[in-house]
C-alpha cells in the first residue's frame, strides 16, 4: 500500500512463521496508522491461537537445530545480519519513520545501534565458557556447562521498534535459543525488516518467528505454554507485573525492562549552559518517548533559574515537524493514547499550581503532535512528578542541599536510569553510590551501549540487555560430575 503523501511504499506485513512469511490462519489483520498524518497507510497481520500453536511448534523444531550450531557458525549469522540492516538502513529508516514518526536521522541512529548490538552478541556467542572444579576425590570429573535455556517469547514495544527487538533476539540467537517474538502493532514493519535481515543471513528455520495481535491475548497463551522455557519483556511497568506474575506461576525465567521517571541532578558548579543544552536534546528525542528519558530535573537553587532560561531556549528551538524532512528536529507522538496522556499531565500539573513555562498543548495540525513542554515548581501530588510522562514534558525543581535531592531521586518505585551534572569528585561518587537507579550516567549521556548493561532495579524491572550480562539471561547452569572413567 502507498501512503497517498508519499512517493515511498509501505506494504502490508505479514507474520514469519516456520522460516515463511504468510498471513494469518484466519486472513484477520489489523490497521497500521501514519501519526504524521492519522491515515491508514497499510496493514499487519493478526496471529490468533492457531497461528501461535505454529510458531511455537516451529521454534521447538528450530531450537533442536539452531542449539547444535557451533559458535563461529551462531557468530557469522549475527554478523552478517549487521552487514545487512546497515546496507538496508535507509529503507528501513524510511518504514520505521512512516510507521512510528521519529526523525530520520533517529531512525537511522537506532539501525546502527541495532547493528552494533549483533556484532557484540557475535563476539559472546564464542565467549560461553563453563568451568573444571577441582574434585575432592581422585578420578572424579566436576563440570559447569552452561546450555541454550531454550525457547523464548519475546514481547517489544513501539517506541524503538527495531532496537527493543535486536537486544532479544541477537542475545538468543547467540546463546542458542529459538525465539518467537511478538512484535509492536504500531510499528511492524521496521520490526519485520529487522527479522528479515536474520533470516537472509542465514538463521536456522523455526529459530526466529515473528507474529503480532493482541497483546493480553498472545501473552495469556505464550508465557504459561510449556513450549517457551524463557520469557522477555520490554513495556509498562504495570504491564511487566503482569507477565511477571504469570511467569512466575509456571516457574518461567523473566528478564523485565520496565518504565522510568529519571531523575536528573543538576549542581550548581556544574557548566550549566552545557548540560541545559545537552539535556533538552536528549529529553526530546523520540518526542520523549523513552523509557531512559531524563524527565525529573532537580537543579540547585543558585543554577536554577539559568538552568532553565537555557533549557527552555534550546526547546522553544526544536523543530516539530515530519520526520522525512531532514530539518525536523522532533516528531510526532506515535499514538493518540500518547497525546490523551500528555493532555491529562499537562492538565492536572496546571490545576495542581505547577508553573507552565513552555508548550503544553497539542500542535495545531493533523497527526498526533505535541508541542515540547517545560514545567517548573511542580509539587509532589502532580501525576507527572509519580508517573513516567513518556511524552515532551519536562519537570524541572530546585533543591538547596544534595540530601533533599538524593531523597526525592529515590522517592519513586522507579530504578532505571539517573543523570547528573557536576564538576565535583565527591559529589559525583555520592550520586552514583546512593541513587537506587540500574543505570547512572555523569556528565554525559552515555547509557544504551551494546557492550554496557543496560537494566533496571525495583519496579524498573530485573535483568540486563546489554554487555556481557545479556547473554547470560539466555543460558542456564548445569553441573555434571563423574566418577570411574578411565
Amino acid at each position: 500500500m502507498h501512503n497517498e503523501d508519499s512517493q515511498f511504499a509501505y506494504r502490508d506485513v505479514q507474520l514469519l512463521i516456520d522460516g515463511e512469511w504468510c498471513d494469518a490462519v484466519a486472513g484477520e489483520s489489523l490497521p497500521v496508522i501514519d501519526p504524521c498524518t492519522e491515515k491508514t497507510i497499510g496493514s499487519v497481520a493478526l496471529a490468533r491461537v492457531a497461528d501461535l500453536d505454529l510458531a511455537l511448534q516451529a521454534a521447538s523444531r528450530g531450537f533442536s537445530v539452531w542449539r547444535r550450531m557451533a559458535p563461529l557458525h551462531r557468530a557469522k549469522v549475527l554478523t552478517g545480519a549487521a552487514s545487512l540492516l546497515r546496507e538496508r538502513s535507509g529503507h528501513i529508516a524510511q518504514l520505521m519513520t512512516l510507521e512510528q514518526g521519529k526523525p530520520l536521522t533517529e531512525a537511522r541512529a537506532e539501525i546502527e545501534r541495532g547493528a552494533e548490538m549483533c556484532d557484540w552478541m557475535a563476539g559472546e556467542t564464542q565467549r560461553i565458557y563453563g568451568r573444571v572444579i577441582p574434585s575432592r576425590t581422585a578420578n572424579v570429573t566436576q563440570l559447569v556447562v552452561k546450555e541454550p535455556v531454550g525457547v523464548v517469547a519475546a514481547f517489544t514495544p513501539w517506541n524503538f521498534p527495531l532496537n527493543q527487538i535486536v537486544r532479544k533476539v541477537a542475545c538468543a540467537l547467540a546463546a542458542g535459543c529459538s525465539i518467537i517474538v511478538k512484535g509492536a502493532e504500531e510499528t511492524p514493519a521496521s520490526c519485520a525488516e529487522l527479522i528479515r535481515a536474520f533470516v537472509d543471513a542465514g538463521v536456522g528455520r523455526g529459530s526466529v518467528n515473528l507474529v503480532f495481535g493482541v497483546p493480553a491475548e498472545i501473552s495469556r497463551y505464550l508465557v504459561p505454554h510449556p513450549i517457551v522455557r524463557k520469557i522477555s519483556f520490554t513495556g509498562s511497568t504495570a504491564v511487566g507485573k503482569q507477565l511477571a506474575f504469570l511467569a512466575g506461576q509456571h516457574m518461567k525465567l523473566a528478564t523485565m525492562e520496565l518504565g522510568g521517571h529519571a531523575p536528573t541532578f543538576v549542581f550548581a558548579d556544574a557548566d550549566i549552559e552545557g548540560a541545559a543544552k545537552t539535556l533538552a536534546a536528549v529529553k526530546y528525542r523520540n518526542a520523549g518517548q523513552t523509557c531512559i528519558s531524563p524527565t525529573r530535573f532537580l537543579v540547585e537553587r543558585p543554577a536554577f533559574e539559568r538552568f532553565v532560561d537555557v533549557f527552555v531556549d534550546t526547546a522553544k528551538a526544536i523543530k516539530v515537524g515530519l520526520g522525512q524532512d531532514p530539518t525536523t528536529q522532533m516528531g510526532p507522538m506515535a499514538n493518540s493514547r500518547r497525546i490523551e496522556a500528555m493532555q491529562r499531565l499537562t492538565a492536572d500539573a496546571i490545576a495542581k499550581g505547577a508553573n507552565l513555562r513552555l508548550g503544553g498543548r497539542r500542535v495545531q495540525r493533523e497527526g498526533f503532535f505535541f508541542e515540547p513542554t517545560v514545567f517548573t515548581d511542580v509539587p509532589l501530588d502532580a501525576a507527572l512528578m509519580n508517573e513516567e510522562p513518556f511524552g515532551p514534558i519536562a519537570i524541572m525543581n530546585a533543591f538547596d542541599d544534595i540530601e533533599a535531592a538524593i531523597e526525592e531521586g529515590n522517592r519513586l518505585p522507579y530504578g532505571l536510569a539517573a543523570y547528573a551534572f557536576t564538576e565535583s569528585a565527591a559529589i559525583a561518587r555520592t550520586v552514583a553510590d546512593r541513587i537506587e537507579s540500574g543505570m547512572v550516567s555523569i556528565n554525559h549521556i552515555g547509557l544504551g551501549l551494546p557492550e554496557a548493561p543496560f537494566g533496571g532495579m525495583k519496579e524498573s524491572g530485573y535483568g540486563s540487555e546489554g554487555g556481557t550480562e545479556a547473554i547470560e539471561a539466555y543460558l542456564q547452569t548445569r553441573f555434571v560430575t563423574t566418577a570411574g572413567l578411565n
